[in-house]
């Protein structure tokens, strides 16, 4: 039995689907299991990172299991959700576990409240002695499902930090690594930086899904204390803001196509173009929700 927490999240619903869709026995964890909409044979069981009690359930019988969690960054003194999700697995006695983390953690990113945090996760998981691969992505390229709301009501769309480049990432490419992992021996206690194929602004991007959706959009960007302020409304503290808009700024972390991912998918990976084709009817349906990743 696989496990999946983060089963309603941008990768993990999709390493859900994709295990199900190979025929392995897939459980998905959420705290909201009567509102999970699953693949058939998915068996969907409740648990809560913030509750370790609930785990222990959520865990059992699960030999491999696919690790990630929203915690915000210094909601804690410690990322508490991660650890309690890494002993979970080490009492069920899973063997091996998939770690979604964040690009430039385990010291690839300087030194800042987001990747200390982020490496004490890794650490955690680590620490465990179980096998384990952690996968350490840059911007999603489903962070565009931000601009939905706002491009169903029209042309205008608000974008912080609009001509900051990013080699943005294909969530499903990040899920076909990790469903990889847990399926095979491959990867066995690696760690791989991630980015997508090319370089893009989120101004190039809007260009990009305006050409696919045949509109052209007015993109404004938003200013720093505009993007500071919608930070701080996702309750992420006012240090780690600081740094986040500091690092976004002045330096070009995640701004560079790395070499690994056409070798660990076997393929090119998705392009935007490639991402906006399969979720074209997102911009013009029901508002989605938990659109990005830090």
């Amino acid at each position: 039995m696989i496990l999946v927490t983060g089963a309603n999240g941008n990768v993990g619903a999709e390493v859900v689907a994709m295990l199900a869709a190979s025929g392995h026995p897939v459980r998905a964890m959420t705290r909201r299991p009567r509102e999970a909409r699953m693949p058939d044979g998915v068996e969907v069981v409740y648990g809560d990172a913030a509750d370790p009690a609930s785990l222990d359930d959520a865990f059992h019988g699960a030999d491999r299991a696919f690790l990630m969690t929203a915690q915000q960054t210094g909601s804690a003194p410690r990322p508490t959700h991660d650890i309690n999700l890494a002993e979970a697995a080490r009492r069920a006695g899973a063997a091996k576990v998939v770690k979604l983390s964040v690009y430039g953690a385990g010291g690839g990113g300087g030194d800042n409240a987001i990747y200390r945090w982020h490496s004490e996760a890794e650490d955690a998981v680590i620490g465990t002695g179980i096998d384990y691969t952690i996968l350490r992505p840059g911007r999603f390229m489903s962070n565009a499902l931000h601009w939905a709301p706002m491009i169903r009501r029209g042309d205008e769309v608000r974008i912080p930090f609009a001509t900051r480049p990013a080699a943005s990432i294909d969530p499903a490419d990040i899920a076909a690594i990790a469903v990889t992992a847990l399926t095979t021996d491959e990867h066995r206690n690696a760690a791989y930086q991630l980015s997508g194929p090319q370089v893009l602004t989120p101004v190039e991007e809007l260009e990009i899904l305006g050409e696919m959706l045949g509109r052209r959009f007015r993109p404004i960007e938003l200013s720093t204390e505009e993007a500071k302020a919608g930070l701080l409304a996702s309750a992420m503290p006012s240090a780690v803001v600081d740094e986040v808009i500091e690092q976004t700024l002045k330096t070009d972390i995640g701004a560079h196509v790395l070499p690994d991912m056409p070798r660990l998918l076997g393929r090119q990976p998705n392009t935007f173009a490639q991402w906006v084709r399969t979720h074209t009817s997102a911009f013009a349906s029901m508002p989605v929700s938990e659109p990005g990743h830090p």
